[in-house]
């Protein structure tokens, strides 16, 4: 074989070789489908980052019915927040942790209903079962009536995003001992059976498919509001927001 051949063919290995570079980054861009948002708002309006959504792990196709969400307030309420989720997503810790007085005070005033699409895109992203697994305890206390309760103990003593810790049922289960009435034989069962895992499944590929493309993603009455730099959400303009639906009912 001539020197010209061997040349030849030694450029045309390197351009498969840089071809099959390409197709795999191509491939890993579309396993990362939902890119993160900007999140803002969190009383200073500082901007956090909002997660990256893998289609991984726990996250798969939905063959079966939608997952309902969480109810928290009354059912006629005027405004209905509509929050999606995940116990391991840093900016969803950011959100409840400074959101979490006015919702509580606006959904015990009556004025505003809240729905919980709990998903677990992290376990997809990084590995582990800590947001299904908290999930399914926060369906599991939802059962006895102590979902909000519940809920803000996950978000208050949330881990590191790399920490696993909420795969760890038995923490779970320790956690339901700062909520009333929690810790009983009914909620310990249906942590260690995972009874809402397929529920949970169900809830993420929902998200996974839907247009929204990051954790936390906020609407009120269908409408996002979270998320925009240049109209950043906060506690107050929240109340407002939800006083003007709630006048105008």
């Amino acid at each position: 074989m001539s020197q010209k051949n061997r040349d030849g063919k030694g450029r045309a290995r390197d351009r498969m070789r840089e071809e099959r570079e390409r197709e795999k980054t191509a491939e890993k861009r579309m396993r990362l489908l939902k890119v993160g948002g900007t999140a803002t708002g969190i009383l200073a309006v500082a901007a956090v980052v909002g997660v990256l959504a893998a289609n991984s792990g726990s996250g798969g196709g939905n063959d079966g019915p939608a997952a309902e969400p969480i109810t928290v307030g009354q059912s006629t309420a005027p405004a209905t927040l509509t929050v999606y989720e995940d116990f391991r997503c840093p900016a969803c810790g950011q959100f409840e942790n400074g959101f979490r007085d006015v919702i509580h005070e606006l959904t015990d005033a009556g004025t505003l209903k809240a729905e919980y699409h709990l998903v677990s895109i992290i376990d997809g992203n990084i590995r582990g079962d800590g947001s299904k697994n908290a999930a399914n305890a926060a369906q599991c206390a939802n059962d006895q009536g102590s979902f909000a309760a519940y809920h803000d103990v996950l978000f208050e003593n949330q881990p590191a995003e790399a920490d696993d810790a909420f795969g760890d049922k038995d923490l779970l289960i320790d956690l339901a001992g700062q909520v009333d009435g929690l810790d009983n034989a009914e909620f310990r069962t249906c942590v260690q059976d995972g009874t809402h895992d397929d529920w949970v499944q169900r809830s993420n590929a929902d998200f996974m498919s839907s247009d929204f493309n990051a954790t936390p993603t906020i609407l009120l009455n269908g409408e996002n509001i979270y998320g925009d730099p240049s109209v950043p959400l906060t506690p107050d303009s929240l109340r407002n927001q939800v006083n003007q639906l709630a006048a105008g009912s």
